[in-house]
This record gives structure tokens, sequence and C-alpha cells, in this order.
């Protein structure tokens, strides 16, 4: 960028051979000179930036919309219309899957988008993008790590930054090349359904970990061996009245700033190439329409060149007029529009087209503003080599569900796992118990145990993935040949057992289906965990949930118990430190509350039951 600059602010653009410019050429001369000095990050910067200027001068209006334009693979009925729109992006919300959802059918698919793109006039390619935010969670057979809650409680930069790696290479493996993730929200209020996505409720926690979670999916820069990555919801989504999802947050501007922006300050030094806006509005002005902090804070003051795009449908939000919807979200500095809706729908990507088109003509969205988006978009693309090569390594295929991945899960598990009681060492358990009686659907329910955001938008109970073991299967690969293991969801066999392991779950959930107001856990849990309790053998509860419950009963009842949080598909985490292969490491990534009453109290202002940071260890492993 350095040498670009000199040359267009000293040297003639075309010096000429036939008359003396002496001045020019020493100039000229030590331009170069100062570029052939440059790091190669720097030349290459510079080149990127060449080429973006060479590319926009070529575009049409027509052309240059189409890339701010992100269409939903499920409302192209018509995959042409990426030729015919010049469509820039393409991306499968939570349920847009191929038929059969298998990782060779999702390379078909956006190969057969990218062959579309690829046969426009300047054969600018797609990027595809999906919400991988815990694994390629929404292709059977990947692997699916623990949810941001669970990383969390890790604390561990570094395997953070190798969970994203694998995501990255089961992401490329099958075709794509943009993740919505990670998720940097600070969240303060656990009522929100999204709380899983958010690694904690400090600023300085989130904020190392999103920068470890960006460095995983882009490598040390963004080049042709990265999946961009995509920080989000900027800002303040996790700071909202009552927990509610896209609701308001309410504070002034420095408290906002402490709170709520040092994770994206972080993720912008770490390189992210995207940012997603988020739904909320902070006191009571839409965060797409906020142009002090899309424009001012992050583009200007933050310096992040990357692209900036809107949620899904976020525009229409905004106000009834949605012509002028689209001018406010642009001129505040929204780059590139989700949209979900196809033809015959209302406000879909067709009519955005149109409308963005009369409001450049009009003069009403500048043509600086729109050079700008695209320049963002462009440059992101060159950076990541897909003018070079737009379709993935096939290679790469082999990376979706390996059993090295696989291990890299496993090891998130175990070290997510926090022991908030162990009364009487009851765990880790002993290998050779004679009769050891697992309660609960939980243990043997997969669905369950990996949460919202798998497969389905909101996940479900059951098998949901073609891989991954259940708490049950890794109990009995982990005891000893000759311990009987018994197995009932209901309790019903908890005759003379040595020990008694119950599992317990929030059920699947997603953004704003899982907004509560009471967090107790469910009475059909407390129950069995006083049937268990009854039998008179050591209790060990297990609690797959995205936020910490009020516990009640359940924690007397318990002599131990793990908050296992959403563990994903690697049950053998789990066994790891309940059988104490592995000592339990996890710390609390926020306050566990003692009562429902809790929850709307402000932070600080009541002592929880366990406090951040909290999690025991055991004194002594027995099996090492």
């Amino acid at each position: 960028m350095i040498c670009q600059l000199l040359f267009y602010k000293f040297v003639p653009a075309q010096p000429s051979a036939t008359k003396s410019h002496s001045g020019g050429m020493a100039l000229y001369a030590l331009a170069a000179l100062l570029a052939a000095s440059l790091p190669a990050s720097a030349k290459e910067a510079s080149g990127v930036e060449a080429k973006v200027d060479a590319l926009l001068a070529k575009m049409t209006l027509a052309e240059k919309i189409g890339q701010m334009t992100q269409v939903d693979s499920n409302a192209l009925k018509d995959k042409g219309d990426v030729q015919k729109y010049f469509l820039g992006s393409v991306l499968s919300g939570g349920d847009s899957d191929p038929a059969d959802n298998l990782p060779g059918s999702w390379r078909a698919m956006v190969n057969g988008f990218q062959a579309q793109a690829l046969q426009t006039r300047l054969q600018i390619p797609l990027l595809y993008g999906v919400d991988a935010v815990h694994g390629h969670n929404n292709v059977l057979g990947a692997v699916i790590f623990p949810h941001h809650v669970g990383m969390g409680a890790t604390r561990d930069a570094e395997l953070v930054t190798r969970a994203e790696h694998a995501t990255a290479e089961e992401l490329a493996g099958t075709g794509i090349g943009w993740a919505f993730a990670p998720c940097i929200a600070v969240s303060r209020d656990i009522r929100w359904g999204r709380s899983y996505e958010s690694y904690g409720e400090s600023s300085e926690l989130v904020s190392e970990l999103g920068a470890a979670s960006i460095r995983g999916f882009q490598g040390d820069h963004l080049d042709s061996k990265s999946v961009l990555a995509c920080a989000k919801h900027y800002a303040g989504d996790g700071g909202t009245e009552y927990g509610k999802d896209e609701g308001n947050t309410v504070c002034d501007e420095a408290t906002f700033r402490k709170i709520h922006l040092p994770p994206y300050e972080a993720a912008v030094q770490a390189g992210v190439g995207s940012i997603m806006v988020s739904f909320s509005s902070w006191n009571g002005e839409k965060m797409l329409a906020n142009r002090h902090l899309l424009t001012k804070v992050l583009k200007q003051k933050m310096r992040f060149g990357g692209l900036v795009v809107s949620d899904w449908g976020a525009i229409e939000q905004l106000s009834p007029d949605y012509k002028q919807d689209i001018a406010t979200a642009i001129n505040a500095g929204m780059d590139m529009a989700m949209i979900p809706h196809g033809a015959g729908q209302d406000h879909n990507y067709i009519e955005f087209i149109a409308d963005l088109k009369e409001l450049a003509n009009d003069g009403k969205v500048p043509g600086s503003r729109i050079d700008d988006a695209v320049r963002r978009i462009l440059r992101i693309k060159y950076e990541m080599g897909l003018f070079d090569r737009a379709y993935p390594d096939p290679a790469l295929a082999a990376t979706v569900g390996s059993v090295e991945h696989r291990e890299i899960a496993r090891a998130c598990v175990r070290e997510s796992l926090v022991l908030l009681k162990n009364a009487g060492h009851a765990l880790p358990l002993k290998k050779d118990l004679k009769r050891l009686a697992v309660v609960g659907p939980a243990a043997e329910d997969i669905g369950l145990q990996c949460g919202g955001w798998t497969i389905n938008w909101q996940g479900h109970p059951g098998n949901v993935t073609t891989g991954g073991t259940t708490l049950l299967a890794a109990i009995k690969k982990t005891a000893a040949p000759a311990t009987e293991v018994v197995y009932s969801a209901e309790g019903s066999d908890l005759k003379n057992p040595e020990a008694v392991i119950v599992a317990v779950a929030e059920p699947p959930y997603a953004e704003f289906e899982g907004d509560r107001t009471n967090l107790d856990l469910a009475a059909a849990d407390q129950a069995l965990i006083a049937k268990a309790k009854a039998s008179g053998a050591p209790v060990v509860t297990v609690l797959y949930s995205g936020r910490p419950l009020v516990l009640g009963p359940a924690l007397e009842q318990s002599d131990a118990l793990v908050a296992a949080w959403l563990p994903g598909t690697e049950g053998l985490g789990l066994t790891d430190v309940i059988f104490g292969d592995y000592a339990p490491t996890g710390r609390l990534p926020r306050r566990w509350p003692a009562s429902n009453e809790q929850l709307t109290r402000s932070p600080g202002s009541a002592r929880p039951l366990f406090p951040e940071g909290f999690g025991l260890a055991y004194e002594y492993l027995s099996n090492r």
C-alpha cells in the first residue's frame, strides 16, 4: 500500500520515454526501491488493492449491487439467478441443506452455485457462507464441538484455535469458505436463548477466545488456505434488557465501550475479515441503522477493512418502508445484505436489487458508498485467493468427521467440564465397579448432548448426527469389561448399584425460542435425581445445558455434580474425567445463580451459588 500511495502521489501515471522528467523518474525509482524493501505482507496488500481498483473500474452498477447481495440457497429456486443478478454471495441458513445432507451433496450444491458465478462477464467468484458455530454443525457426519459456553470454561485459547482450524478444514471439505462465527457477544443475562453462543460474561475472556477462534478459521492471515471468519453480532446483543433476543441494550456509551466493544477491537486486531451486524438495538436505535457505531467506530476508529454483513432479513426490521430501510442500512455502513426471501415473497432479493439501483440512480445511496462496499467485498475475495481457486481442494473432503478432529473435540469436552460438587470424593469413579447404574434419557441422546444449531436450526432430541458417542456408549467403552452397566431412562433399574450416573438436560433450542424467564431445573429431572439418591449409592449428576440452571434440591441430592454444558458428539471426553483418566480443569465462564430472583438483579448485586472462575479439582486420580 505504501508503494502504491507513493506512486500516485509523486509519479506521473504514464512516464514518457521521450520526455525528460528527471525529478519524477527519481521519485519513481525511489518508490520502486521502497516497494522492494517492503515486507511480503505489505507487497501482497498493495497488489490486492491494485487488482481491486482495476476490477472495480470495469464494473457496472448492476454488477456492483449484485456483489452486495447475499441470498439464501432455498430462496434461489433458479440457480441461474446467481449469474443473472451477479450475486456476490449465497448462504445456507439453519435449515437450508441438500436433501440428504451429506458432505458430497454439500460440495456439489456449492460448486453448482459457484459455476454460475464464474459464467458472469467478470467471472467474480462467490462467497458461500454457513453458520458453523460449534463445528460444521449443519452437515451429517461432521464433528460437533462444545458450544462456546463450554469452550469458555476451558479458558484455553490454543485449544479454541485448534478446534476452529479443524472446523475450517471440514468447511473447506464441503466447498464452503465463510463461517458465520465466532459469536463474540458478552452475555450478561442467561435468560437470553443465545447465551451458549457466548464464551462468557467478561469482556476479557470473550476477547481472548474470540481472537483465538479467528486465528483458527483464518490462520495467521487471510489467504488461499483460510476460511473467512465472521465476528458477530456487532454489538451489544449479549446485553439486552431481560436477556430478550433481538432486544434493546440500555447503557451509556462509556459502559457500552467497556463491556461490548473490546471483543471487536480484539477481533479486528486478529485480522477478522467480516463482521455481522446484530438485530438488537442500543438505547432504542437498531444497530443496522447506527452509522456512529458501524462507520465511525468500527470502520474508522477501529480501522476495520473487511466487509460488514447484515443478519437474516434484518433490513426489514428497521421500518415499514423497505426501500428507505435499504438506504438507511447501507449509508450506516452495511456492505452486504443477507436476504432470505425469494421471488414471490415480500422483500426478496430481486426487490432489493431493483430498489438499491433506484436509490443509487437518485443519489440517495452515494456511488462512493457503493464503491466502498464492493471494494471491501472484492478485497476479501482476492485475499482468500478465490479468483485463482474458486473450487475446494478435493483432498479436504477426507477431513469431515475425521478421527483427528474427533480427538480434538474430545479434548475440548474434557477441558470444558466444571466440577461443581464432589462430596466424599464421589469422583473419579473406579473403572472396575461391580454394578454401575446409568439413568436419564440424556445419557443415550446425542441430540440433547449437542443442543441447538445441530443439523437443524433449533436442534432436536434423538440421533441427529451420523457420528459421535453418547455418554452411555462412552461409559460402556471406558468401564472395565467385568463391570455391569445397567441403563434405564426413567430410573427403573436401581438395584444395588455401587454408583449411579444421572444425565439430565435442557431441551435443545436456538435464538429467541430459547429465551426463558424461569431457569429451574426441570421437575422431571429433579425427580430422577431424587430417585437415584434413594438407591443409597453415590449419585453423580451430569448436566447438559447451554447456561447455568437453578439447581434447587438437585445439588444437595447429588454427591457429585458436573456442568457439562453442551459437549457435542464426543462423549468419551466426559468419561475421560468421570473415570479419572484426566482431572477436571474447567472453570465457570460466568456466575451460577442460586435462584431465579437473582436473574433480575444487576451483575454483582447478589452472591451467586458459584462465582465466575469456580471449579473443583480431584485431589488424586484413581487410574494414573
